[in-house]
């Protein structure tokens, strides 16, 4: 005989036997998965893919007939079985339930007993196979396969295809590069090509050759991409953009939304992830909200960090953002409200209390005043007692105010600015003031609301000790600016708080209610750090559009 028929049998016995190792010394590795289905699956994967391919090594290497026929019968065995651990195993890599129905799972016990036990059986009908010794050294015995063995090699291979789909969909939900991933996966149907080719030539020999790409598929998700194929559990379902990171927060990848809220991810594998996208939180950071521009649209981003280990060994982690942009604004609207009517409460209890007082004590003084005789000092009373309260007056009316416009806008629209600058300054007492309007165009906004707004701006700056004051339309708001009393730097923002009688009590109430008129708007409003002498208001975060900037005057 040849020399080459003992080298042909010591081939197919080493790359079963590497493919059986393989499977075996990757139990260690496979038993540090955390999550118990992905680790159940992948084990029972591994053990009998590895013992299917040392029933290969059984059979190449048979001395006898009889040891080559149980070989191949025990190969069958451990064969089946491993379809159904792929299945276990896809189900819950994918973050699918399958594996845990019980109807699925007796589904399963009984398929897999009943074409067992006709695998078993096949001694008494040998209508699976058969198997018969040749003339060559190699292969010494023949496996001739029934038809049975067909029907059960087709199911198999149907099962099979279904859990390499539900893993490549995973891939594709992931939305970042899993080719690597789905190489490995595309490799474990790979030897059926082989075995198409045994069967159909004598070129191999005509068994299965799939425990070659179970063991590849093992090697490579276990000890290449491990960082990779743990991470797909985690970010499957994420909705929105995903960052891979390493155990040196160094970008290992990053989905299509990832990219487009951080545009210097882009050619960033490798970097560490603080100097393209400082945003995202730092490993072992509580959750948070971050707030993003995104085409020109504040939006809000709940980033979730999850690591990624493989036991006790700390691969990296995934960091997801979700967009919850709707959640927040509601929440921060109802912040702003709550904060809104503390404020206010505080400030009417407090006005209240102060005029009642006065009202108390001056009505006193006006009766005795009265009884005395004293017709003067009872005038003097009672015209304190009716300033108190006309005071009183004022509140409620600012008390109605905030109640109705203070509530969330419903809608906005396009308002003609100048147009709503003039009706606010016609309704307002703004005694000797003088107005000049920079800027034509529209703002999108609540008319009413506006018209509010710039209406207790007026009323502020005729308490502020000025002679001129300017309004000027701007891209993203508007400025209100006069040439009286300039507010201590260290004391600009007590202009704003309800309670706080700045500049005057008289005026104490009307920058609270700018701010919050331009709140419900979703507007801020500061006061002009770098305005020179006088006041400056800065109304930013609206939507305008201007059409002329030229300052003409009213």
């Amino acid at each position: 005989m040849s020399t080459t028929v003992p080298i042909a049998t010591i081939g197919y016995a080493v790359v079963f036997a590497a493919a059986a190792i393989a499977c075996f010394a990757s139990l260690p590795r496979a038993r540090r998965i955390d999550d118990a289905g992905t680790r159940r699956g992948l084990v029972a994967l591994l053990v009998s893919s590895g013992s299917w391919a040392a029933t290969q090594v059984g059979f190449v290497a048979a001395p006898t007939e009889r040891f080559a026929a149980r070989a191949h019968l025990l190969g069958l065995l451990f064969g089946f079985a491993t379809v159904f651990a792929w299945l276990y195993f896809a189900s819950a890599y994918t973050g699918r339930s399958y594996h845990r129905e019980p109807t699925y799972r007796r589904a399963g016990l009984g398929l897999y007993l009943a074409v067992a036990a006709v695998k078993i059986t096949n001694p008494l009908h040998h209508r699976y196979f058969t198997t018969e010794p040749v003339a060559a050294s190699f292969p010494r015995f023949a496996i001739q396969q029934g038809n049975l063995h067909w029907i059960a090699t087709g199911l198999s291979y149907v099962l099979a295809g279904i859990g390499i789909f539900v893993i490549l969909e995973r891939f594709a939900e992931v939305d970042y590069d899993t080719s690597v991933l789905g190489g490995l996966v595309a490799l474990t149907g790979l030897p059926v090509v082989f075995s198409v080719v045994g069967y159909t030539s004598p070129r191999l020999l005509g068994f299965s050759y799939a425990p070659l790409g179970v063991a590849a598929f093992a090697v490579g998700v276990l000890f290449v991409v491990e960082e990779r194929f743990l991470a797909v559990p985690l970010t499957g379902d994420a909705d929105g953009a995903v960052v891979l990171l390493d155990d040196a927060d160094r970008i290992r990848d990053y989905s299509r939304e990832a990219r487009d809220l951080f545009p210097g991810l882009v050619d960033a594998i490798g970097d560490p992830v603080d100097s393209i996208a400082p945003t995202v939180p730092v490993s072992g950071s509580e959750e948070d909200v971050l707030e993003l521009d995104v085409g020109g649209e504040t939006r809000y981003y709940l980033a979730t960090d999850e690591g990624v280990s493989l036991g006790r060994a700390d691969l990296g982690r995934v960091v997801a953002f979700t967009d919850v942009t709707t959640i927040e604004r509601q929440r921060r609207e109802l912040e702003r409200h709550n904060d809104q009517l503390e404020g206010f409460a505080v400030w009417v209890r407090h006005e209240l209390r102060n005029a009642l007082t006065i009202v108390d004590g001056y009505a006193d003084w006006a009766a005795d005043a009265v009884e005395k005789g004293d017709d003067d000092d009872a005038r003097e009373a009672l015209g304190t007692v009716s300033t108190a309260t006309d005071r009183m007056a004022r509140i409620v009316a600012d008390l109605a105010t905030v109640a109705q416009y203070g509530r969330t806008i419903d809608g906005t629209e396009p308002v003609p600015f100048r147009e709503a600058v003039e009706a606010a300054w016609t309704g307002a007492d703004t005694g000797d003031l003088t107005l000049t309007v920079a800027g034509t165009g529209t703002i999108e906004a609540d008319r009413a609301r506006l018209r509010r707004l710039l209406g207790n701006a007026f009323v502020f700056f005729t308490h502020n000790s000025g002679s001129e004051l300017s309004v000027s339309l701007r891209e993203d708001g508007f400025v209100l600016a006069d040439d009286g009393q300039r507010p201590p730097p260290e004391a600009a923002e007590r202009y704003f708080d309800y309670g706080d009688a700045a500049p005057t009590a008289a005026a104490g109430m009307a920058l609270p209610n700018v701010r919050t008129l331009a709140r419900v708007h979703g507007w801020t409003v500061t006061v002009d750090p770098d305005h020179g002498a006088g006041t400056g208001i800065v109304v930013a975060g609206a939507l305008v559009e201007v059409h002329d900037a030229s300052p003409p005057a009213v």
